[in-house]
């Protein structure tokens, strides 16, 4: 081995991230396996390679035993102390093997047993890097696309971002640059098999906490999150200190912050509300951006009934029941939306008996909200 081959372990070592020792084993494999079939040896070898000086010798290792029924294997008592007076039986004698020249298959068998193990280690060093990596978010650029996936090229491998994890809203084209959601990451046999999402609630997280300063460090927590991806979504904000204003850091100056998220998301609504303890709280802020007039809570069922002014409640249930379904996701309560004429005719603006908590919010919205908002409209609740 020259010295030439020591430097192009190094380089490999650099460009690829595969450790030294890794390469100089996958050498070591290579030319026990190289000598074996080439010289037709079965004995038991060792291959020492000399970084420094760029040297390779093959040992032969042979026990010393009384009688050698294996001349490969076995080496007779008498033999071994003439190779040195201080060998026993049992003992085991390495006699230097090496070929002159192990010739062009030789060369060809131990290039192939190399990039094989050196492909491997790649794999390995690639899917150490990218399980870090899962449920977190990258920009990639979309190659190609067929009936089933969008292939996205996140540097050093390709992700599958299936049809199903596709926002409906969106049109790709390759050479496209997108950030995507990795969902999941898997020791294929091939390699790494990356599976990505643009619809994934973990994407719009992900986006906050990189627009969001406070959310990154933490003074502002993100509650929950449901999400219908292209159309609407909605995230509960939170923060410990009553001095910072989480839904007005989210929103950013002139709605700044939310609008990229909305653009990256291509128009997808987006109503951040403010997360409470207090279910009655929390779920008429989750109603956003309707006016809420009052809420029962029934504590054993996981349930609320809410009432909304009779003009509202096509807003507060929204199109296909859209607003109610996400508000539910978000706060894990079931809803039930009631005109304010249909509560007061099942009486329900009346006291509650003891079983359930009634709470009139009446004054929670000033003002009553245009039912058709703007694609980048943000509630405040």
């Amino acid at each position: 081995m020259s010295s030439d081959l020591i430097e192009a372990i190094t380089a490999l070592e650099k460009d690829k991230g595969i450790s030294k020792e890794v390469l100089i084993d996958a050498i070591e494999a290579a030319l026990i396996s190289a000598y074996k079939r080439n010289f037709d040896q079965a004995q038991n070898v060792r291959v020492d390679i000399n970084e420094g000086l760029g040297q390779v010798r093959v040992y032969a290792r042979k026990e010393v035993v009384e009688s050698v029924e294996n001349d490969n294997l076995q080496l007779s008592v008498e033999a071994a102390k003439k190779l040195n007076p201080h060998y026993q039986l049992g003992d085991t004698v390495e006699i230097e093997v090496t070929p002159r020249n192990f010739g062009r298959i030789a060369a060809q068998t131990a290039k192939q047993v190399v990039t094989q193990r050196l492909r491997e280690a790649e794999r390995s060093v690639i899917y150490s890097e990218y399980i870090d990596r899962q449920d977190d978010i990258m920009t990639g650029i979309v190659q190609r696309m067929d009936h089933r996936f969008i292939y996205v090229d996140l540097g050093r491998v390709e992700a599958l971002l299936p049809q199903s994890e596709q926002m409906p809203n969106e049109t790709y084209r390759p050479h496209d640059r997108i950030k995507v959601y990795i969902t999941k990451v898997e020791d294929a046999k091939k390699g790494p098999m990356i599976t990505v999402s643009r619809t994934h609630p973990g994407l719009l997280k992900r986006l906050f906490e990189l627009e969001v300063p406070e959310i990154y460090d933490g003074t502002v927590e993100i509650k929950s999150i449901s999400r219908e991806a292209g159309d609407r979504s909605k995230i509960a904000v939170h923060a410990e200190d009553p001095a910072v204003d989480a839904v007005g850091a989210c929103v950013g100056p002139k709605g700044s912050r939310v609008q990229t998220i909305v653009t990256e998301l291509k128009g997808e609504k987006i109503d951040i509300v403010r997360w409470s303890e207090d279910p009655v709280t929390y779920v008429a802020n989750a109603l956003s951006p309707s006016k809420v007039v009052k809420v029962i809570v029934h504590e054993e069922e996981k349930a609320t009934t809410v009432v909304v002014p009779d003009y509202q409640l096509s807003l507060a249930i929204g199109k296909k029941g859209q607003n109610a379904r996400l508000a539910a996701k978000l706060t894990g309560w079931k809803i039930d939306i009631k005109s304010e004429s249909e509560a007061e005719e099942a009486g329900l603006l009346d006291d509650n008996g003891a079983e359930d908590t009634a709470v009139d919010l009446g004054s929670i919205s000033e003002e009553p909200e245009k039912e058709e908002s703007d694609p980048s409209d943000v509630d405040k609740n």
